[in-house]
């Protein structure tokens, strides 16, 4: 297989020079395969959660970070695991990670990629930050399933109809992949690999001094979301008012109390299952 021509970068891409989604898909699978070669960072959540990285190249606009967990079933099965990353991943992100308040649909290309914009807000003095992406996904239902999320940053800035769609706030980027997999041992792996930067004033050192942590963190988050949830929706009266479109821009609200040096190592840019803003 030729190895891919496009770079995954926080460097965003016109809305109207989005790459095709087997180009998105093609990278964001060798960009992944690379990360078993990162340096080895720390171990997080009883060592579930290993971290790596690597440093910022000569077309990158800011280092990359990644994060490797195995799944027992208890924890989520790979159809768990799909249907909260694999669909209505930014709608399920707002639920789960406190920073998200609102998420919108800018575009939908088509049934497997879409634009969205997520607005995020942080205790004081860090100002809310605008993360808008191109989400693609893909997946594979021969055995091992497998399925692959990437998350490009977006400039709407040659379309003013979209662009007015977005949220105010200090624009961030980020860059992000994952790998949903199922394994011989019957477990699943969440992989992720993720790039940011939290714009603004924010030094770049600051928002990833603390990335390999944060992002580790996503994954309890998740789980104790997923968890929470689990036979809700088998639960829901099949009658009454209809669920939210998703064709719609989406509302929510949540809070989380955090010191401001914490809230500004975390405003570099949500990973796939980010950290950011």
């Amino acid at each position: 297989m030729s190895e891919s021509t496009l770079h995954l970068s926080i460097t965003p891409v016109k809305s109207s020079e989005i790459p095709s989604e087997d180009e998105i898909i093609k990278a964001g699978k060798e960009l992944l395969e690379g990360t078993s070669s990162w340096k080895q960072g720390k171990s997080y959540q009883h060592n579930k959660v290993k971290t790596y990285s690597r440093a910022k190249g000569p077309k990158d606009g800011a280092g990359w970070y990644a994060r490797v967990s195995e799944h027992p079933k208890e924890d989520a099965t790979f159809d768990e695991f799909w249907s909260k990353l694999g669909e209505n991943k930014a709608e399920n992100e707002m639920q789960y990670m406190p920073e998200i308040k609102k998420v919108t649909l800018i575009k939908r290309i088509s049934p497997t990629q879409s634009v969205w914009s997520l607005f995020y807000h942080f205790p004081p003095p860090v100002s809310p930050r605008v993360f808008t992406v191109v989400q693609t996904t893909w997946l594979s239902t021969e055995s091992p399933r497998t399925g692959i999320i990437v998350s490009l940053p977006v400039d709407l800035s040659d379309n003013a109809d979209l662009a007015k769609m977005e949220e105010k706030g200090v624009k961030g980027r980020y860059a992000s992949v994952e790998r949903i997999q199922e394994l011989e041992n019957g477990k699943v792996e969440w992989r992720m690999a993720t790039s940011s930067t939290p714009g603004g004033k924010i030094p770049q050192f600051v928002a990833e001094s603390s990335m390999a942590s944060t992002i580790s963190r996503d994954v309890t988050h998740f789980l104790e979301w997923l968890h929470a949830n689990r036979g809700k929706a088998e639960a829901q009266p099949t009658s009454g008012e209809a669920a939210p479109s998703t064709a719609a821009d989406m509302h929510a609200t949540a809070e989380e109390s955090a010191p401001p040096n914490s809230g500004m190592a975390e405003a570099s840019g949500p990973g796939a299952a980010g950290a950011t803003a």
